[in-house]
């Protein structure tokens, strides 16, 4: 099993890292053709109009979509969160526009408001350790999308089918739990 990791912008080795660490192959996704030969795809972390920017000018809007379309999971963490987000608060367009979510960017502040904690996240048995760094939020959610995660009372991780997202950076620790719960979701998917 391979999982790829966008490589346009952001954490790409740090989610590599990660997901190796689950005992599967991660992949850095530079090429549309590549997406042909992955079975999970994560959008990391970084600059959300950057990332939209980067995948209109590569062709990955439409390619993800039918990536997606396929039923293959898709994770994003951060500004990934925000690329996979039907609705991004004060702005007309989305990127993807995949998940029934509208988000908020930059929803806990700047970079020095960047803080850690521990999280209870539904499926995983241990909290997970996440990191918020100028991290988005999910101000509300579609009838499929399950929430997984609350930190205080404010929504930040979820799933809707093959999709999870997350406001924070799982791959920023040495706490792979997140990316094992992802890894579970790509190998159900296969079945």
């Amino acid at each position: 099993m391979k999982i790829g990791v966008l490589a346009l912008q952001g954490a790409v080795a740090e989610h590599i890292r990660s997901i190796e660490q689950t005992g599967v192959e991660g992949v850095a996704i530079k090429k549309v053709e590549q997406l042909g030969d992955i079975q999970g795809l994560i959008i990391p972390g970084g600059e959300s109009t950057t990332i939209g920017k980067l995948m209109r000018k590569y062709g990955f809007i439409d390619a993800i979509r039918q990536f997606s379309a396929q039923g293959k999971p898709i994770f994003g963490t951060c500004a990934g969160l925000i690329v996979l987000a039907k609705h991004i608060e004060g702005q007309e367009d989305a990127h993807l526009e995949l998940m029934d979510i509208t988000v908020k960017r930059n929803a806990f502040g700047r970079q020095r408001e960047s803080f850690e904690t521990d999280l209870k996240v539904k499926g995983i048995e241990e909290p997970v350790r996440a990191v918020f760094i100028r991290a988005p939020l999910i101000v509300s959610v579609g009838e499929g999308v399950e929430v997984l995660s609350t930190y205080n009372n404010e929504i930040v991780t979820a799933r809707e089918g093959h999709l999870l997202v997350s406001s924070f950076h799982p791959e920023l620790t040495d706490d792979y739990s997140v990316h094992q719960y992802f890894v579970e979701m790509v190998k159900e998917s296969e079945q």
